[in-house]
């Protein structure tokens, strides 16, 4: 009977340790994710860096409840769901004294679920940088451009280094920045894009983000950030 009981205990225990959550981007507090994010520039040259983000709880700011993330990068976010989708209403550095609120919603989901569902975000070059100027990366001189948004695909099967997943929504997003890519090519759209996956019980599983230069004043990369472990 006492192994039984210690058995029960232990079980119980574990249950709490990691809330259940089958919504395609979890918030309640209590949740963990630990990602590998790989970059593979266009020098050939690979880098990795781990990334953990937890949920803190859900939280009252000046516009109301909203659920509280943080990632080991130092940035903050606070979110809310509810029948329009899953969007960030305001973020804080490790600089800001306060969360900043977000002008307009910035939606990580857009509701319905569904495939051809679109919206719009702002975003910017993260991989981008000039050859021989400094500061190297194009996102401190340039503003932030729109990126559209659209759901690709539901339904599908995605494999990763923390498990296979079923059921996951695919989400693709497309934006151009417009920037000197030498004196032969003169002025170019360069492409940005951005694929995620959000699997039920698991939130985003995998990101990739493309953003090629191809030319001889710029350079540019790969970025996969994939899960390796969550609670």
């Amino acid at each position: 009977m006492t192994r039984r009981l210690l058995l029960a205990l232990v079980s119980a225990l574990a249950a709490c340790s990691a809330p259940q959550d089958d919504s395609l981007f979890p918030l309640a507090k209590g949740h963990r994710w630990a990602y590998d994010i790989t970059t593979e520039w266009e020098n050939h040259i690979v880098e990795h860096e781990p990334r953990v983000i937890e949920t803190l709880g859900d939280v009252t700011l000046d516009s109301g409840r909203a659920w509280r993330r943080r990632s080991d990068s130092g940035i903050e976010y606070w979110l809310r769901s509810d029948a329009a989708g899953i969007y960030r209403v305001a973020s804080k550095s490790e600089l800001d004294e306060a969360p900043l609120p977000d002008k307009e919603p910035r939606f990580v989901l857009k509701a319905p679920i569904a495939v051809g569902t679109t919206w719009r975000a702002s975003t910017t070059a993260y991989l981008l940088r000039r050859r021989q100027e400094f500061p190297p990366e194009i996102r401190h001189s340039h503003p932030a451009v729109p990126m559209n948004y659209a759901i690709e695909a539901v339904g599908e099967k995605l494999a990763t280094r923390a498990g296979s997943f079923e059921n996951c929504v695919r989400v693709k997003g497309v934006a151009a920045l417009r920037l000197f890519a030498d004196p032969v090519v003169g002025w170019k759209d360069m492409a940005l894009t951005t694929t995620e996956w959000y699997c039920p019980g698991v939130g985003l599983a995998k990101l990739l983000r493309e953003e090629p230069a191809e030319s001889t004043f710029l350079t540019g990369g790969k970025l996969t950030m994939e899960l390796v472990e969550y609670q």
